[in-house]
Formats: structure tokens, C-alpha cells, sequence
């Protein structure tokens, strides 16, 4: 690790849960801005950093700060990042990396130009189970992969405030739960030749409901449903033609998972063994591409050329749908 300097942009819930797995692992958090100071305060006292800033601006100017978690909603990532790059400090930018294609591809760009990191926030792709599944797929064990099937559903609020339903922040299944099987197919299958979606529009025009089918190389094939309105199985199957991986609930948090032959044989069974939520692995992986002058990610498990990719699938999977944020229009 570098011992780099973590300054954390926002104070709502995905950044508690952060703020938490960095401070069990030990990692140096120095700074938290919000929109104001009281619950900059608040934050900072909770877990011990140092200084509170009311506004996103001082926290970017802070020159204690060397990288920046953003974990603001969708359609602020774009500017809050970018405000953090133009005061020469490396992000890490919650999932999904923006709102659009065109906006992952400026934050791209713009780090690039700065020479620091722009990461995607997608913490599973760096959990342990996750890592050793990709050396599973490597080493062959599998065969052919032929198919992949995952789903992300949770029971939410149905209120049109609620932010899943109020397409103002992005909401929708999509941006919030389908990143989540989006990237994970993306990740074993590579980038889809041929894209269907169906999705189910709430009240709101938010889809409430996201079902894929997706081609990829060589003709495999996957599927992901996501849903903000029922709870299903949350599982994720990985399907060979020697052999499969069924990974258990929840798939896309610290869990187990088995490799099973084609004849029914358990050739192994994976067992999570991870403190806190899991969050740390990402900065862990983000400090290692600082590290080791890597800002564009090539070596890290998602690169950011990759996020701008997915980001590309999530687009055509709105405009399949039918579902454009208002910033867009």
C-alpha cells in the first residue's frame, strides 16, 4: 500500500459503509466534505478523521488529500469527480461511474490529462471469492464458458421521492442494481455483440424491473434481471462445458460458492472469510495502481476503459427501454 491520503466526498450511506471497512483495515482517512458542516462534523467524529470541510470545493482544495472517494448519487459522480481531478487528486467513483457513456469518457480523458486514477467504486469485482473465481475461469477448469445468469433484486421503497424512483438522481433498477450484473457479466464474458432489454417503467418512469439478454464472444450467452420491487434468489451461476460455478447469496457481497464437474462432482467449495462489508479490497486495489504508476487501471480487475465500456451497455440498455434522466433531455 502507499499510505495514501483518503478524503471522502458526501456523508449518506454508501460512504458510511466505506468510511467503516477503511477504518477496520487501517487505511488513512484525513478528511470528509459534505454540503454542510454540520454533517461534515458529525461524519469526522464518528470515525475519527481529522478535518470536516462544508463544502465538496474545500475538501477537493484540501492539499492533505491524495484521493478522493466520491459517493454522491448518479448524476452528480461527473462533476464531483471532476472536480476532485482538476485539483490533482485521484477518484474513486462510486458505481455506477457516471450517468451516461459520454460522461465516463470526459472523467477518462480528463484523468489521463492529470496523469491520476479514476476508478470505478464496483467493490465486488476486488472481493476475494470474486478474485479466485477469475482464476478458476483462467486456469481452464470450467471448459467453454457457454452462459452466464445473475440476478440483483431487492424489495425497495415504492414512494416516487424514494431516490430509486426519482429519475432526477438516476434512479431506476438499472444504475442501482444492474451495474451490480452488468459488470459481473462483462467481467467473465467480455463486451456483448448483441444487447436485449425489457424492462417494467414504475410510476415515476424509473424501470422498476430490467431483464437482459445479452451475445458475447463465441456465442455465449447471458441473462441478468434486476429489480427494485421483489426479492429473488440473488445468486449468479458461471456455466462450462466441463464444469460450473454456482455462487450463493448473496453473489455480489463476501460469500461462498462451489465448482461443480459436469458428472455432479464438487471439485471445490470457496468460503469467504472478510471483515467488515468488503469494501476495502477496492481502495486496497486503487492504492496498488498508484502504486505502482498504473492511474488507467490496465492491471487493475476494472480498468477504466472498462467502466466506459459498461457504461456504453447501460446506455443502450435505457434507450431499449425507454428510459432517458433528466440531464440528458
Amino acid at each position: 500500500m502507499t499510505g495514501l491520503r483518503w478524503g471522502i466526498l458526501a456523508t449518506g450511506g454508501i460512504a458510511t459503509a466505506f468510511a467503516s471497512d477503511l477504518r477496520t483495515s487501517g487505511l488513512d482517512v484525513v478528511a470528509v466534505g459534505s454540503r454542510t458542516q454540520e454533517s461534515a462534523d458529525e461524519f469526522a467524529a464518528r470515525f475519527e478523521i481529522p478535518r470536516a470541510h462544508g463544502s465538496y470545493v474545500d475538501l477537493a482544495e484540501d492539499p492533505e488529500v491524495d484521493i478522493i472517494y466520491v459517493a454522491t448519487p448518479h448524476p452528480m459522480h461527473h462533476e464531483d469527480a471532476r472536480l476532485a481531478l482538476q485539483n490533482g487528486k485521484h477518484v474513486l467513483v462510486e458505481k455506477a461511474f457516471t450517468l451516461n457513456r459520454a460522461e465516463a469518457e470526459d472523467l477518462q480523458k480528463l484523468a489521463a490529462e492529470k496523469g491520476l486514477l479514476a476508478m470505478e467504486a464496483m467493490w465486488t469485482r476486488y472481493l476475494p471469492h470474486m478474485v479466485r473465481l477469475r482464476e478458476i475461469v483462467a486456469e481452464g477448469t470450467l471448459g467453454e464458458i457457454r452462459s452466464v445468469s445473475v440476478d440483483h433484486t431487492q424489495s425497495l421503497p415504492t414512494t416516487p421521492e424514494h431516490r430509486i424512483n426519482a429519475l432526477s438522481l438516476g434512479g431506476g433498477a438499472l444504475l442501482d442494481l444492474g451495474i451490480y450484473p452488468i459488470s459481473f457479466i462483462w467481467d467473465v464474458l467480455g463486451a456483448p455483440t448483441d444487447i436485449t432489454a425489457r424492462a417494467r417503467l414504475g410510476e415515476t418512469g424509473a424501470d422498476a424491473e430490467v431483464a437482459t439478454i445479452m451475445t458475447h464472444a463465441g456465442g455465449a450467452i447471458s441473462t441478468s434481471l434486476s429489480s427494485a420491487r421483489t426479492v429473488g434468489p440473488n445468486t449468479a451461476v458461471v456455466l462450462g462445458t466441463d464444469a460450473r460455478i454456482e455462487i450463493d447469496r448473496v453473489w455480489y457481497t463476501p460469500t461462498s460458492f462451489r465448482v461443480i464437474a459436469a458428472d455432479g462432482t464438487v471439485i471445490e467449495t470457496y468460503e469467504s472469510r472478510v471483515d467488515g462489508r468488503g469494501m476495502q479490497y477496492q481502495a486496497f486495489a486503487a492504492e496498488g495502481a498508484v502504486a505502482h504508476g498504473d492511474p488507467a487501471g490496465s492491471v487493475l480487475a476494472l480498468p477504466v476503459a472498462e467502466s466506459v465500456a459498461i457504461m456504453g451497455t447501460l446506455d443502450e440498455i435505457r434507450r431499449q427501454i425507454g428510459v432517458v434522466y433528466p440531464s440528458e433531455s
